[in-house]
């Protein structure tokens, strides 16, 4: 029996397909309109990439925003669990895990066993995540490459201190519009560093400590990871799929449960 995990984002839905504890695919796709319909999008290209056959045995854990609304999965737990149990699959050594999504961030402190002990979330508004680098990035015309390589020639950042997404575009903006105008490495890194601040007032708010992982599709953001480093004085892991770590945590969840069916 596959054990299958998905994660329904506000953008992407993600797809792990494993079998007795090994990955055997993964898919990301758009989110739909509908928690079934982006689900079901998602677990079929995952399970084609798996070579299943068109109705394999299978038990389904799903989590993230509409994870309760898919009518054909077995289960549903909460994406912090799942946070947690993912990033203890990639690297057991683990003790927390920073996770930017689109709309929200948030630091989940785990124990030796992968379980959650603590975790913080800033969800308030859009500064600090996905969708506020994702404007930041379209406002200066730049792909994400493009601004993890530029800030790294910046000596200082510029100040952005407006924790609410518009008033930080607001200040970014003025950056680019003063006489002479801020160079864009430092307003660059300005934006990371606003971010990084969040992120390390969550870490310090539940001890996080060291032995750091971060997950979400902002992990690909090498600049903001290099950042974090910097502001946490610490190296942090960054698994090989970071996007899907919830969905491997869901994933490691239905193997668990499929497990103890067996035993019965």
């Amino acid at each position: 029996m596959l054990a299958i995990g998905i994660d329904i984002g506000s953008l992407t839905t993600k797809a792990v397909v494993m079998n007795d504890g090994q990955l055997l695919a993964s898919e990301v796709s758009n989110t739909l309109d509908e928690a079934d319909a982006s689900a079901s999008v998602a677990m079929t290209k995952a399970l084609e990439k798996a070579g299943a056959d068109d109705n394999p045995e299978k038990y389904v854990i799903t989590t993230g925003n509409g994870g309760k609304e898919v009518s054909f999965a077995d289960g549903s737990k909460a994406i912090t669990t799942c946070l947690a149990r993912g990033i203890y699959w990639y690297a057991p050594d683990t003790r927390a895990v920073i996770d930017i999504g689109a709309e929200s961030s948030s630091v989940v402190k785990i124990n030796n066993r992968g379980r959650v002990i603590d975790w913080a979330n800033h969800d308030k508004c859009a500064s600090g995540t996905g969708l506020f680098l994702q404007q930041m990035a379209k406002l200066m015309k730049l792909s994400f490459e493009e601004m993890s390589e530029l800030s790294r020639r910046a000596e200082k950042g510029a100040e952005i201190t407006g924790t609410c997404a518009v008033f930080a575009e607001s200040e970014v903006i003025s950056h680019v519009h003063r006489v002479p105008p801020t160079p864009l490495p430092e307003i660059i890194l300005g934006i990371y560093l606003s971010v990084s601040t969040r992120i390390k007032t969550m870490c310090k708010r539940i001890g996080a400590g060291e032995c750091l992982a971060v997950s979400g599709g902002v992990a690909l953001h090498a600049g903001l990871v290099e950042t974090l480093e910097k502001e946490l004085k610490q190296r942090i892991y960054v698994p090989q799929n970071p996007v899907c770590v919830a969905a491997m945590g869901a994933a490691v969840l239905a193997g668990e449960e499929i497990k103890k069916e067996l035993q019965q």
